[in-house]
């Protein structure tokens, strides 16, 4: 076969890059992701350094115990990005669906730009403090609530229906690109030239999708009439959402998993106290899952839908709260690396089976509020294991914090796996879109 022929073969197996307007979008938001996960990687190095070594003690029936600052002050970065999912996911999703979700995405975008340059520019005015970066990053997550459902929903209207698998897939590789680049960068930035700089990046990197949403040709209309918005739309959603065990259930997953198994924001204490690295290092520390989620994600978009979905979703799972308990029991560099990229693996491929199943089992009416309605669950989940994980590496240590997480995963993963056989039997590469529920 020719360089010409594999490259031919290649290109026919990725339709979703055929249609110009998704590969637009998605380059914009390779860009921007990049951006984002320097500053994720940045902003929890910079919480660390600046409460490293640091203690608080607590009296607790009679008892002081000393808690270490630098595991608290991360946890409640986790703490600080969920509130604001919580409150807003769904007005966001209910936006999503009675508004241009082109139009809605712009806004999103220029209001992040200005946020993470009020983040650069306080640090490089040296004004920057603890409780600066807490409210800062609460106000990008607030933003994120609104541009997630918009962003997943309009997906969809980008591709065709064959090609949409294919779109989620390649999605779920642009994140995961984005986040062994965004993360390397970082820490070769935050050594040689300084925090403040991550930040200006990343407030730049959100004008990329403000081009690309420009450039589309698609300039669709809301989904259903803006007089539709309101409590009886909200509770339309939810009701949905909930009445599906398919969708439902796989939302239960996420958010357990994630909860239990967010070994990610202790990734600066690892990384500094306990393997000995300095930001380089730890920047590819944190790149590590994500390589391990694009090798995963490169053969999924290759070679297109797999056999029996459920069982290979559950399966990941299992792998994924299986890979992060080991990851807690190493003290080897290599062997650290090694379990974080089966974390990444194992979770893409679970990521490209749950996002297809949701969006081709919901209506295009609904798809903005289902999807606002997951992202308490697949963003809210992470964010409050992190505040979990900070807690419990407090009081009783980083790896017994990892370790226990990662166990608790599983068991509560197998549960799943029985109380719904029907996740169990799931096995439909193309699944009709359901009517509304009423």
């Amino acid at each position: 076969m020719t360089s010409q022929s594999k490259t031919q073969s290649i290109w026919e197996r990725l339709p979703a890059l055929h249609f110009r307007d998704y590969r637009l979008m998605w380059f914009g938001l390779f860009v921007s992701t990049i951006g984002s996960q320097m500053q994720f990687t940045a902003i929890n190095w910079h919480v660390f350094e600046l409460l490293r070594g640091r203690t608080y003690t607590i009296d607790f029936l009679g008892r002081s115990i000393d808690l270490g600052a630098e595991a608290l002050g991360l946890g409640t970065l986790g703490l600080v990005r969920v509130i604001p999912i919580i409150l807003f996911a769904l007005a966001g999703g209910l936006l999503a669906d009675t508004r241009n979700r082109r139009t809605l995405l712009q806004w999103t975008q220029i209001a992040s730009t200005v946020f993470a340059g009020v983040l650069a520019l306080l640090t490089l005015t040296d004004r920057i403090t603890v409780p600066w970066i807490y409210f800062l990053t609460a106000t990008l997550a607030g933003v994120a609530a609104f541009e997630q459902p918009s962003r997943q929903s309009l997906v969809p209207h980008l591709v065709s229906k064959e090609a949409f698998t294919n779109a989620v897939t390649l999605n779920t590789l642009m994140f995961t690109g984005a986040s062994v680049v965004g993360p390397a960068l970082g820490g070769i930035v935050l050594a040689y030239a300084g925090v403040e700089w991550v930040y200006l990046i990343n407030a730049l990197s959100f004008l990329a999708v403000v081009l690309s949403l420009t450039l589309l040709t698609y300039r669709g209309a809301a989904a259903v009439s803006a007089a539709g918005l309101g409590f009886r739309a909200l509770l339309e959603g939810l009701r949905f959402t909930f009445r599906t065990p398919m969708i439902w259930s796989t939302m239960m997953l996420d958010f357990l998993a994630t909860f239990f198994s967010s070994a990610r924001t202790m990734l600066p204490i690892v990384a500094g106290d306990i393997l000995g690295l300095g930001p380089v290092g730890y920047g590819w520390l944190s790149a590590a899952a994500p390589i391990g989620s694009i090798i995963a994600g490169s053969v999924v978009a290759l070679y297109g839908n797999m056999k029996r979905q459920g069982v290979v979703l559950l399966a990941c799972v299992v792998i994924y709260g299986a890979a992060t308990a080991l990851f807690g029991l190493t003290a080897s560099v290599a062997l650290a690396f090694v379990f974080l990229a089966l974390t990444g693996a194992s979770d893409t491929v679970s990521t490209v089976i749950r996002g297809t199943l949701r969006q081709l089992m919901t209506p295009d009416e609904l798809r903005g509020r289902m999807t606002s309605v997951n992202m308490v669950f697949f963003m809210g989940g992470p964010q409050l294991g992190e505040l979990e994980a900070g807690l419990v590496a407090a009081a009783f240590g980083v790896p017994f914090a990892i370790i226990s997480g990662g166990i608790v995963t599983v068991l509560l993963t197998l549960l799943i796996a029985w109380k719904y056989p029907v996740l169990r039997q799931f096995d439909s590469p193309i699944i009709a879109p359901a009517t509304a529920a009423t």
